[in-house]
């Protein structure tokens, strides 16, 4: 039953009411969403890419898919303020599609972002192999089988009630750090519970999931664990391509980077792999890391 409530929250993140007349800034399309719970006040980043999905693929047609989004954080959004989309029509060509969108809370924009869709078509087709040296998810403890024992409130509060399991082939590093200091780290991925085969929904969740881990790389190339008092962190941008259909329901191999980090920023990138070796994502965020000084 906890599985399925945490499914179901899912689908509620991602079923938007559609809204008379223009959005706040005037956009032709506007739509309401519903906020996750979270400790804290902040909304989680991974909602929203999740809802901008959605209220995308609702003003395009059913036989274009989406196949990229960028978009930028550009305030934190509030727990317990209205969401609220507005979708422009940007273009309408004979194969893609693209749109713009903007989230709102109390009149300001939180994020914005650009969607691109096109109908699948037989074309050129390569893709770098899958990573072979990878466990199955069978043969892995499950991330809160990693963390069992440890009390903290954003596990109790957050991550055990996440809707998808994790199965990190690295060490945990939600409360210290252990294992080796490196910019890589592999994960298997996918929802607690069946989920359905809805193509935008699949898109979107994927997209929910992809801002768990992004930035961990950084953390994990510098020794730094999650919980950590002066670590402040906060997503930037956020960019995601995907290569075709998607199943959250089934395992997927995120295969994780870090590959810059200064400034105050840290770049991680996703390879997202389903477990018969097909790749179906990449995934690339910059966030804001931070140790603050006393």
């Amino acid at each position: 039953m906890e599985n399925q409530a945490t499914i179901d929250e899912l689908v509620r993140v991602l079923d938007l009411r559609r809204l008379d007349g223009p959005g706040v800034g005037g956009e032709e399309h506007s739509f309401q969403g519903w906020n996750q719970p979270k400790p804290g006040d902040r909304l989680f980043g991974g909602q929203v890419l999740s809802q901008c999905v959605v209220a995308t693929s609702a003003t395009v047609a059913e036989d274009r898919p989406i196949h990229s989004f960028h978009g930028y954080f550009l305030r934190a959004g509030a727990l317990h303020s209205e969401l609220t989309f507005g979708v422009d029509v940007l273009r309408d060509g004979g194969s893609f599609s693209a749109r713009r969108v903007q989230a709102y809370q109390d009149g300001q924009p939180i994020f914005t972002g650009m969607a691109s869709f096109q109908r699948d078509e037989e074309s050129m087709d390569y893709q770098d192999p899958m990573p072979l040296d990878v466990p199955q998810p069978e043969e892995l403890p499950s991330l809160t089988e990693h963390l069992s024992g440890i009390d903290h409130p954003l596990l109790k509060g957050w991550v055990f009630k996440r809707p998808f399991e994790i199965r990190p082939v690295e060490p945990a590093i939600q409360a210290e750090f252990t294992g080796e200091q490196k910019s890589t780290e592999r994960m298997w991925i996918r929802t607690v519970g069946p989920f359905g085969g809805d193509r935008v929904r699949n898109a979107a969740a994927l997209a929910y999931a992809a801002d768990y881990n992004l930035l961990e790389p950084t953390l994990r190339v510098h020794g730094i664990p999650w919980y950590t008092r002066e670590l402040r962190m906060a997503s930037l941008d956020h960019a995601m391509w995907w290569h075709g259909p998607v199943a959250v329901d089934d395992w997927l191999l995120f295969d994780l980077a870090g590959p810059r980090s200064n400034n105050g920023r840290g770049l991680g990138t996703a390879s997202v792999y389903t477990r018969d070796g097909r790749l179906v994502a990449h995934a690339t965020q910059q966030g804001m890391v931070r140790l603050k000084r006393h």
